[in-house]
Order: structure tokens, then sequence, then C-alpha cells
């Protein structure tokens, strides 16, 4: 039995800060080189190149910083609801700089904001099982207060992403945390607050991650049954006129007799 151990508040947020500094390092890095090309090229292919580069970089740059707004920020005060159209949008632009292609299909609907931090933190996990890029495919169906969420992640390599089944449920022991492993630990953390379950299967060469609610269905009430009616009064009158009505039968008899 593995024991549940939650991490500390300064912790987590530490380390999702320095998972958000590893997404962005990278392009802003491009974007540094880029420009001490220009600072020291002359040729105006060189220069080309180099504005490209910047250009390219700054979206993924941009991109990346909206994702991550919605997928670990806050996102509106507490209770609030995001639609899921913005959640579809900042998920496109993450994943121009991925390997794998992308897929959407959902209604255009209000959502809690804790559900849409978990759909789009299981994205990160949908890319985490295709290392080697591939095709990944997001479908969203029910209500939106229950969404029924399936990632299908197919591509060379394909595997359920490391230390998933103890980081979802929260079971930490001899497991590190650092700043790739907080992704998926917070996605659990995600998914008890709002009542849903996370499950990874192969299926096949493919990997299948899902999302559903885990609150029971309401069981449905029954109304009362019946109750056969009875005459109170009619009950009273049998009952006081027995004693009577055997009198007269007595009586009767005697008379016969005699």
């Amino acid at each position: 039995m593995t024991n549940e151990i939650e991490l500390e508040a300064l912790d987590l947020a530490a380390l999702l800060c320095s998972r958000v500094c590893h997404d962005i390092i990278s392009p802003v890095g491009a974007i540094n080189n880029g420009l001490e090309v220009l600072d020291e090229e002359t040729s105006e292919e060189m220069k080309a190149f180099a504005f490209d580069l910047i250009r390219k970089s700054a979206r993924q740059a941009s991109a990346k910083l909206q994702f991550a707004r919605l997928a670990f920020g806050a996102a509106g005060s507490a209770g609030a609801e995001i639609d899921i159209g913005d959640a579809e949008k900042v998920a496109r632009g993450y994943m121009e700089g991925e390997k794998a292609s992308f897929e959407w299909t959902a209604p255009r609907a209000l959502m809690p904001k804790n559900q849409v931090k978990l759909i789009l933190n299981l994205v990160l996990m949908a890319v985490a099982a295709v290392p080697r890029g591939g095709s990944i495919k997001v479908t969203i169906e029910g209500e939106p207060t229950k969404p029924d969420v399936t990632f299908h992640c197919s591509g060379p390599s394909a595997r359920i992403p490391v230390a998933f089944e103890k980081l979802i449920p929260g079971a930490i022991v001899d497991v590190n945390i650092d700043a790739h492993a907080v992704q998926p630990y917070y996605a659990g953390l995600l998914a008890r607050s709002c009542g849903m379950s996370v499950a990874a299967v192969l299926d096949g060469a493919d990997v299948i991650i899902t999302a559903r609610s885990s609150a029971p269905a309401p069981a449905a009430e029954e109304a009362p049954a019946e109750a056969p009616a009875v005459e109170a009064p009619a009950t009273e009158t049998m009952l006081a006129d027995a004693p009577e009505a055997a009198a007269e039968a007595a009586v009767a008899e005697t008379t016969g007799q005699a």
C-alpha cells in the first residue's frame, strides 16, 4: 500500500515556476542568438535568417506563456469558468512548436476552470507520451460540468509517461519530483479537486489517456408506496356492533329451541 504525501506549498510553487521557465528558456535563448547574429553579421542572407529565427522564436515564447497562464495560472477568481474555445486556442498555439500533429474536437462551452486546467495539463502528458512525434487527438464529450476527455496518442515509441501511475494519484514515495515530474503531480491535484479520475493505457502501439468524472451518479429517488385506504369509522362500527349481533343470535337460537 502506497502512502500519499503532498508537496509543501513553497516546493510546489517553486517546481511549477521551474517548469514554466524550462519551457520558455529555449525560444527566448533563440531570440537572443538571433539578435547577436544581427549585431555581428553583415551578410544580408544571414540577417534574413536571423530575422526569421527571431520571429519564429517570439511566436513560440508567446504561445508557451499563454498556455502556461491558463494551465498553471490563476485564470480568474475562485469558482470561475473558462471558455473551452480559449483552451483550444492556447493548446493549438503550444503544439505548433512540438513534433506531434494535433487535433481537437470539442463543443464550445463554458467549463469550470480546474477542469480546463486539467485538460491542458493532460496535453503536456500526451506530448510526453509521443517523444518522437506522431499525432495527438483530443476528444471532449458530455456535460461541461462532467466532461468525458480522451487523448489518443500515436507515434513511434509511444509510451505511458514515466511514473504516471504514481504521480497522478499523488503517491510520491521514492519518486524524485523535479521540474518535469511536478507537471503530472499537479495534474493529479487538479483531477482530485474537480472529482475526476485520470488513467493511461496502452492500446496496441498507441497510448490512450482519459479523464472521467469519478463522482458517483446520484441515486434515483423512489416514490413511497401508497398505503391501502382504510376506512377507520366503518371498522370501528363493525367492532362495536359485533357483541350485540352475537347476543341477538344467541336469543334467536334459544327461542327457536323453546
